[in-house]
């Protein structure tokens, strides 16, 4: 299941991204999204998780939960 997580902290990376989802389980691909010109986090990410039971806990657990002063959200991805 393809996730979508909004509201990132500008300052958060990937690996702190991956490292916060396989705690709810196994993470097959990571993506947070950067603008082109600055190289920057715009704030968003995907996230592939190959077991939808454990994609649907991941949701659970971390929509709207504060990660890094941000209160982020989380919700199956539309594509």
């Amino acid at each position: 299941m393809k996730l979508l997580v909004r509201n990132l902290a500008r300052t958060m990376t990937e690996h702190e991204l991956r490292v916060l989802f396989s705690a709810h389980g196994s993470v097959g691909e990571c993506t947070l999204v950067l603008d082109q010109e600055t190289g920057l986090s715009k704030g968003f990410a995907f996230v592939e998780m190959p077991n939808e039971d454990e994609a649907k806990a991941a949701i659970a657990s971390l929509n709207l939960s504060d990660v890094a002063k941000s209160k982020i959200r989380v919700k199956k991805a539309d594509r």
